[in-house]
């Protein structure tokens, strides 16, 4: 019998899971985002300011781009962690793409709250 020694590496499952999650969360976002345009029909900025002034739709237009975050952070990660094998290089483009994404995700928040 083969007994499985876990030493701390990711196995899968758990990231499987999550960029199933966040597929699925962008996707009904987009839903709900079409099914907006269809209503509102902004026209210039003050219309996208007007889409974009109430609290539920910043609440979940944020989400999408965390969503989003972590849905590439996922994908990155195992396209360095198969492609990338000098261990130093692999860390240091785990933390660009890491700190890339947190600003993403911050200049998001600046944007949505500031209309």
């Amino acid at each position: 019998m083969v007994k499985k020694v876990i030493v701390g590496a990711h196995y899968g499952t758990g990231s499987w899971a999550g960029q199933r999650i966040t597929a699925a969360a962008m996707a009904v976002y987009t839903l709900v985002f079409a099914v907006a345009l269809l209503v509102v029909r902004p026209h210039g900025y003050a219309g996208w300011r007007g889409l974009f002034a109430s609290g539920w739709m910043k609440f979940a237009t944020f989400v999408f781009f965390i969503c989003l975050c972590y849905h590439a952070w996922v994908g990155m990660r195992d396209i360095f962690m198969d492609y990338v094998k000098p261990t130093g290089l692999r860390v240091f483009f785990h933390a660009v793409v890491a700190l890339l994404l947190i600003g993403y995700a911050g200049w998001a928040m600046r944007i949505l709250w500031s209309v």
